[in-house]
């Protein structure tokens, strides 16, 4: 055992002295160094070889054990990230289609009945519903989101089951990211639609002002919210069974489509 003692210190000093060619030697042909010792007495000397992890010149030693892939981490954004991200949505051509469905529909089920008919009444209702939309991004994903330090973003679930991707993205109206990356209570939600609803009251008609139209817009936001999280969830997969159905004119005109830029 005296024997095995001195080899292994004998082996501890001399391996990080080995050139780096032979250590990086092909293994058909390069010396095998602890092949006759036993096993563990072998992964001991690996392991020290790493804790030491020093080679010839001061460099760093190739002999540490490969680690495993570093987990992706999670990025916040800054408070003139989420500036950004607001400003780039307000000029989206998706954020006028909106408004404009938005107005439509509302016009032929007679909301914001104070608003009249015609053209008029629809450019009041399509200015309603730009203001809704914009105010409530602004306050709600920028505002709100960097003063109590939350994330505006939804990030998709990592889950396989769909009645579980269904419940995740539902529930994001109450779990949110704050900017350490922690789950924590979605207020910025709450509290954005809460404000967005009450400054609705400033523009639109005297009839719809009242406590309990407010309540019921901003129960509808959330709702809203809930639904938009589950388009964003399922729109990938949702995309891809369409594509793999469609024909192959529709995917050339749609390669040459500019997306837009993605968080």
């Amino acid at each position: 055992m005296r024997h095995l003692g001195l080899a292994a210190c004998v082996l501890l000093f001399a391996v990080p002295l080995v050139p780096a060619q032979v250590l990086h030697a092909d293994s058909a042909s390069a010396p095998c160094i602890g092949c006759s010792l036993p096993r563990t007495l072998a992964n001991q000397v690996s392991e020290a070889q790493a804790r030491q992890g020093a080679g010839i010149g001061g460099k760093k030693s190739d002999l540490r054990p490969e680690l495993p892939a570093a987990p992706s981490t999670y990025v916040p954004l800054s408070g003139k990230q989420k500036f950004n991200r607001f400003l780039r949505t307000t000029y989206e051509p998706y954020t006028f289609f909106s408004a404009a469905f938005s107005a439509t529909l509302a016009q032929a089920e007679g909301q914001w009945y104070g608003y009249g008919g015609g053209m008029p009444g629809w450019g009041k209702r399509f200015g309603a519903s730009l203001a809704d939309t914009e105010s409530r991004r602004f306050i709600q994903g920028f505002v709100l989101a960097t003063v109590l330090h939350q994330d505006p973003r939804y990030f998709r679930s990592k889950a396989s089951s769909k009645v579980e991707r269904g419940w995740y993205a539902v529930t994001r109206v109450l779990v949110t990211r704050s900017d350490n990356g922690d789950p924590t209570f979605n207020s910025s939600e709450f509290l954005g639609a809460l404000f967005a609803t009450s400054l609705q009251n400033a523009y639109y008609p005297d009839r719809d002002r009242t406590f309990g139209k407010t309540m019921d817009r901003f129960l509808g936001a959330l709702g809203s919210d809930a639904s938009s999280n589950l388009l964003q969830e399922f729109w990938p997969d949702i995309h891809r069974l369409f594509r793999k159905h469609a024909p192959e004119k529709i995917k050339k005109i749609e390669e040459e489509i500019p997306h837009p830029p993605q968080d």
